[in-house]
């Protein structure tokens, strides 16, 4: 069984974070693949165990300005309905939404900065609950989010975003927040989007101190997170291969 984890990334350090190390812990290994420079159009879709499409700060929707978008939606349009395992991070979710007929648009505002979820119902009963705003704080950076595609189901909100998190089938997941973040790697997020900080007017040094101070625990609950949602995944997918070698028995 191929367990690669295929990470597709936007930026060098909006990468997989905590959840790197859960599947380091797994024995998964992790291949990035560099938006930009990789060939795109020639990767295959249904390849690795689990692919994760990163977060960054271009629209999801601009392929007049960034022909790339086109070939990484037809890619995970493809690995989706395969029904094989997908997760998107904020512009990966926002993809992940393109792909299932969602619009993409500028938000009112951006939300950049600490604010706890509000989990649904369906949330609290899915591996989010770890994430819940009783649990930790979420950091948030997006400037754009997404109405809930048709058939999905919303996870978690937040004052200024209604879809933070959705679920579609059993294999998809789109997080508009950061769960993934590491408070120790995070000053290249200061420095790589300092004109984006300094546009939505937000205090840097505030900021930075507000990721010290809940990013440690974040990481242990989204790591908690991470980890419920591949053994629930990989759970379908075994159940879904033992199905089809029982059809396919001589």
């Amino acid at each position: 069984m191929n367990r690669e984890v295929l990470a597709v990334r936007h930026v060098y350090f909006e990468d997989l974070g905590s959840f790197e190390r859960v599947l380091g812990e797994r024995g998964r290994p992790v291949r990035y693949v560099d938006v930009g420079f990789a060939r795109i159009g020639a990767l295959n879709p249904v390849a690795a165990s689990l692919m994760v499409i990163l977060g960054g700060p271009i629209n999801a929707c601009d392929d007049a300005r960034y022909p790339t978008l086109a070939a990484l939606a037809a890619l995970i349009e493809k690995r989706i309905h395969a029904g094989l395992p997908t997760l998107g991070i904020c512009l990966g979710a926002q993809l992940i939404a393109r792909v299932l007929g969602a619009r993409v648009y500028r938000a009112a505002e951006a939300e950049i900065g600490w604010t706890p979820l509000t989990l649904t119902d369906a949330g609290r009963a899915s591996p989010l609950r770890h994430l819940d705003g009783a649990a930790t704080s979420m950091l948030h950076w997006h400037g754009d989010t997404f109405d809930l595609p048709a058939g999905a189901t919303r996870l978690a909100s937040t004052p200024r975003c209604e879809n933070q998190a959705f679920a579609w089938g059993n294999h998809v997941l789109g997080l508009q927040c950061h769960p993934e973040v590491r408070a120790d790697r995070f000053e290249p997020w200061l420095i790589g989007h300092a004109a984006e900080i300094d546009h939505a007017g937000v205090d840097v040094n505030a900021l930075r101190a507000e990721t010290a101070q809940h990013g440690p625990h974040l990481e242990q609950q989204a790591s908690r997170m991470f980890g419920d949602w591949l053994d629930a995944v990989d759970a379908r997918a075994a159940d879904a291969a033992s199905v089809a070698a029982t059809v396919n028995r001589p």
